[in-house]
């Protein structure tokens, strides 16, 4: 089963899967609130079923080039990263979906719905997040919309290595998101995410990688024709996804997987309402 809902909707959906006993893929976030997500996961386990979460940027062929690199040692682990994501949403693409906007029913704004995807990637990196601080705004959209247009975050992971986040939804017009991450030794690695494509951006640090030859400044696609470029990712999930009920293996990311930026962006909420840093459990 693949849940596609808006997002108040993912846990019913899940749920409902594992008292039938069915593999399910859920598409992120993985829910509103990191205790909805720890009754998903405890559910599906019980059943015995597989759970997914569908986080395609993943399958970008940058993205896996820096994981790679991390992973064969050709880059240390990182000691500092950062995500800038520089986002256009106006009014026409809330009012196209009514539940977008709500704290209710889409559970925040750019860090939830957009930048979920880069803290992924910035985890999947980096390891597991300790301690979160953070500050969120309406500064642009406040007659459209009750969440975040505007974002900062300073994220200490357990390894004890510090990571930025600046989102924004209120660029005029969008200019992409950047993720990067370095070690210890001033080896830096990075992807952009344009409209005009995905890019490994930095060659300097790391030889022999390919830099996107289209990776210049904005353009003016349309938001429906950047998804269509970045629909095979999806496909790529999804099969991965079906692979993994085949050999009977875990997924590229499971729910426990999805819960880590789930909890990394209720932090950033928590932070910015109490004025004070969040621990993450362990």
């Amino acid at each position: 089963m693949t849940i596609c809902t808006p997002h108040a909707e993912h846990e019913a959906g899940v749920l409902a899967a594992a008292r039938r006993g069915v593999h399910v893929l859920c598409e992120k976030p993985i829910a509103l609130r990191v205790e909805q997500a720890e009754r998903m996961i405890t559910a599906t386990d019980a059943a015995g079923v597989r759970f997914g979460v569908l986080f395609q940027r993943r399958f970008w062929p940058a993205a896996a080039r820096i994981r790679a690199a991390i992973d064969d040692g050709r880059m240390g682990l990182p000691i500092c990263g950062g995500v800038v994501a520089r986002l256009n949403r106006g009014a026409d693409y809330y009012r196209a979906e009514p539940w977008r906007g709500r704290w209710e029913t889409e559970g925040g704004g750019v860090l939830m719905t957009q930048v979920i995807h880069h803290i992924d990637l910035l985890q999947w990196f980096m390891g597991p997040a300790r301690k979160v601080t953070g500050r969120c705004a309406t500064l642009v959209h406040q007659q459209i919309v009750e969440v975040e247009d505007t974002a900062a975050a300073l994220i200490e992971f357990a390894s004890g290595a510090l990571a930025t986040v600046q989102a924004g939804t209120t660029f005029q017009p969008g200019l992409g998101v950047q993720v990067w991450v370095s070690d210890a030794h001033g080896r830096t690695a990075s992807l952009m995410e344009s409209p005009e494509g995905i890019a490994y951006t930095d060659v300097r640090t790391l030889p022999g990688e390919e830099t996107f030859a289209g990776a210049g400044g904005p353009s003016d696609l349309s938001l429906a024709e950047i998804h269509d470029h970045l629909a095979p990712y999806h496909a790529l999930h999804i099969a991965d996804f079906v692979a993994a009920l085949r050999d009977g293996r875990d997924p590229a990311v499971t729910g426990r997987e999805a819960l880590r930026s789930l909890a990394i962006v209720e932090a950033v909420y928590e932070s910015s309402r109490s004025g004070s840093a969040v621990e993450l459990s362990s």
